[in-house]
């Protein structure tokens, strides 16, 4: 008999991590929450981190996921932005970790395949195809939107993920 399974993706950023919460039964999708952390730009680095993991914190604890899934950081020219994204990138990483949870990572282009069917899209489509998945679905902002594509690119990956890590245990 199969399980439900609860999925929090997380769409990291510094200014603003989107998280979005989905559970799946075999094939079917179903929308729980969504929503965004945002940081004070006006702080420091150190207390702008510290807001995004009590932030998720509260998240993880609120939903209780069993599983999470979080996307891989772009490169751009800006080294400093970039290493910024990295170190909130981290947080999203680690608060679901010490919760006990499997943290999986999906690159942009895989997470649009899984939703839109193409790795290469615009939000508008992104937030179309969340609508026909999940006709109940509510997202404020692209970040929570991009943080529930993420749990959908989970959802559809996550057998194939466990096959993998089975074999590659031996």
């Amino acid at each position: 008999m199969e399980k439900t399974i609860r999925i929090l993706g997380i769409d990291p950023g510094l200014r603003r991590t989107g998280w979005g919460v989905i559970e799946t039964l075999g094939n079917s999708l179903k929308f729980i929450a969504s929503g965004t952390v945002t940081t004070d730009g006006q702080m420091d680095l150190a207390s702008r981190l510290r807001q995004l993991h009590d932030g998720l914190t509260e998240v993880v604890h609120g939903y209780t996921p069993d599983e999470s899934a979080v996307e891989q950081t772009f490169v751009n020219k800006d080294a400093v932005a970039t290493l910024k994204l990295g170190q909130a990138r981290g947080i999203a990483l680690l608060v679901p970790s010490l919760a006990g949870l499997h943290v999986s990572e999906y690159a942009p282009n895989a997470v649009k395949k899984a939703v839109i069917g193409v790795g290469h899209g615009d939000k508008e489509q992104i937030h179309m195809m969340l609508k026909v998945l999940m006709p109940k679905v509510q997202f404020k902002g692209s970040d929570a939107a991009d943080a529930l594509a993420i749990a959908i690119c989970h959802a559809h990956n996550r057998g194939a993920n466990r096959m993998m890590k089975a074999a590659l245990a031996g």
